[in-house]
């Protein structure tokens, strides 16, 4: 029979391993680890695991090479990338390659803690069978959008404007969202860069990466009076950002269309 674990950590540097089980530890998340993705992929086929920790930089098979082989064997559990090498390019390519979500090195406590949480309910969602939790119904960003990884979508405007917001799977991850925090109009923002943070009712901050690079014409201020718009109405009323893209053709081409999610 196969032992169950919340969480699987991959990544060839011991200090990190131990720093993540520390905070995993304190809340009573019950973990394994492997020291190369070889090992991990062993682990996998011998356990279960409602997320996994990988580093992108290992020994042998990269942590991208590791999402290809999980694809290609159909394992579909949440992964989240970490980095030293917390460049645009590897946060973008790490959620074009099915990565739920990307950390850049160092990260505080409290980063790393949003992430596993946020991941563990995605899972939850998901899969409500393997904790005994009941299905929720999570609607996907409509057809003509496009997403990068599951958290941030963008809409083309007739205007060559673009709206950006939050995808509604993302939304229930959080734990009552209390407080919205936008960037300031006429910022320059990059493509899976931070552009807002959504604090949570249990403390929690949590970021969401841009789907595409540009400047900030407008903020959604009516979010701030009612939150309920961004929890309701994710994709139309409770949009984000307005922003004049930078490149948007090439962006596009690394971004997931929302058409084949149906």
């Amino acid at each position: 029979m196969k032992e169950e674990f919340d969480i699987l950590i991959i990544d060839d540097e011991q200090v990190v391993i131990d720093s993540i089980k520390r905070i995993c530890d304190i809340n009573n998340y019950k973990v394994d680890f492997a020291l190369d993705a070889e090992t991990a992929l062993l682990k996998i086929n011998r356990n279960k695991f409602r997320i996994i920790i990988s580093d992108i930089m290992m020994p042998g098979m990269d942590g991208f090479q590791f999402l290809n082989e999980l694809r290609n064997k159909n394992i579909d559990t949440p992964v989240v990338i970490t980095s030293g090498y917390s460049t645009i390019e590897n946060a973008v390519r790490s959620l074009y390659s099915g990565a739920l979500d990307f950390i850049p090195k160092p990260f505080t406590f409290d980063e790393i803690l949003s992430v596993i949480k946020r991941c563990i309910k995605y899972s939850e969602l998901t899969n409500p069978s393997a904790k005994n939790i009941s299905s929720i119904v999570h609607v996907p960003c409509p057809a003509k959008y496009y997403r990068l990884g599951y958290s941030c979508w963008v809409n083309e405007l007739n205007d060559g404007s673009v709206n950006i917001g939050a995808t509604d799977i993302f939304i229930k991850t959080l734990e009552n969202i209390r407080t919205v925090e936008f960037m300031e109009n006429d910022t320059m923002i990059n493509q899976a860069e931070p552009i807002v943070k959504l604090i949570a009712e249990d403390g929690t901050i949590n970021q969401l990466y841009s789907a595409v690079s540009g400047r900030i014409i407008e903020s959604n201020q009516k979010i701030l009076s009612d939150i309920t718009l961004l929890e309701k109405d994710p994709y139309f009323t409770g949009w984000l950002y307005r922003i004049i893209p930078d490149q948007l053709e090439l962006e596009m081409s690394m971004l997931t269309p929302c058409s084949s999610d149906r």
